[in-house]
């Protein structure tokens, strides 16, 4: 075997192994759609009863939805074509009736539950968050990677020694510091806390080490201020990096479970994670709409993963730059 085939054969297997890994872990949230999309019950002729589809034994793959509209589909061509047209309206509305039923739990979610508004409050959380955090961390960043001066590694390293301080541990202070003013059960007890981290100070840093200190150099020749050196030469160098933290705080913040529901009492202020919990408190039976409700907070984040995969992959990598 040449060194070119057996080359190729290793590709090959590694791809083989790297499929097979994803598929495995994309089955949770591939289950998460399905059952979402599950028929809520059918009529079992042998119990004389209704048997659910998403409890069913063995469990069904696909939403049987699909399986049951084609085959009231080519009933109601048939019908047609043998001229039975009360036949082929009774296969019809059976479809109207199977594609209610798919999507019913969708429809209960929007009109019986605030979930509308606790996705225009997470939105809200994400993005605001994701912003403060850009700027913040890059500043930040920025001072620690380009400017000179006395205890500068050893406040690096501080902050790097806060990423192993467990979040639970801070939830007590950060607390007593949002009813000290006056941010409890409101948005901004959220956002704040949250609007600048050691991760994100850490990866600017990194990124920035790495830009040449000439342009900077250039800008202040040229008579520019602190800040405008900041916004003109600084940030564009920086954005691919700023992308990177930007993705990965948006997801940081609409995951959010924890903090939310411990700051936030109103439920017309809960974001998706902490609305969902209410849901689930509700309907610990529905495992149907338990999973649609979960399908729509994963839904946005899917979005931009997909719009967005080049910077989270570059963002695993901008961490290792070094000086």
């Amino acid at each position: 075997m040449t060194y070119t085939v057996r080359n190729r054969l290793g590709k090959w297997m590694v791809y083989g192994l790297l499929l097979v890994v994803a598929i495995i872990s994309l089955l949770p949230l591939y289950w998460i759609f399905t059952t979402s999309l599950q028929l809520p019950s059918y009529q079992n002729e042998e119990m004389k009863q209704p048997v659910s589809y998403v409890e069913s034994d063995p469990p069904k793959l696909y939403p049987y939805g699909i399986v049951e509209y084609v085959s009231q589909w080519q009933k109601k061509r048939d019908a047609e074509q043998a001229g039975n047209k009360q036949q082929a309206q009774l296969h019809e509305s059976k479809m109207q009736e199977v594609v209610s039923s798919t999507f019913s739990s969708y429809v209960y979610l929007f009109k019986n539950t605030q979930i509308a508004r606790w996705l225009i409050n997470t939105t809200f959380i994400a993005v605001l968050g994701a912003v403060g955090t850009i700027l913040f961390d890059t500043m930040a960043g920025y001072v620690l990677a380009k400017k000179q001066f006395p205890g500068r590694m050893a406040l690096f390293w501080i902050i790097l020694a806060t990423m192993m301080i467990p979040e639970q541990v801070t939830l007590v202070p950060t607390f007593m510091i949002v009813q000290k003013l006056q941010m409890y059960d409101t948005l901004w007890a959220v956002i704040f806390p949250g609007l600048a981290g050691a991760f994100g100070v850490f990866l600017m840093r990194q990124f920035l080490v790495g830009t040449p200190s000439e342009l900077l150099e250039a800008s202040k020749i040229d008579g520019a201020s602190e800040w405008k050196t900041f916004v003109h030469v600084v940030i564009p160098l920086a954005m691919p990096a700023m992308a990177s933290l930007g993705i990965f705080t948006f997801v940081a913040q609409w995951n959010s479970f924890l903090w939310p529901i411990i700051v936030l009492n109103d439920v017309k202020w809960f974001t998706l994670t902490a609305g969902l919990k209410t849901l689930q408190d509700a309907n610990l039976s529905d495992f149907k709409l338990l999973m649609t409700g979960a399908a729509v907070g994963a839904v946005p984040v899917i979005v931009m993963f997909v719009m967005m995969q080049k910077y989270f992959i570059q963002g695993l990598t901008l961490g290792g730059l070094k000086e």
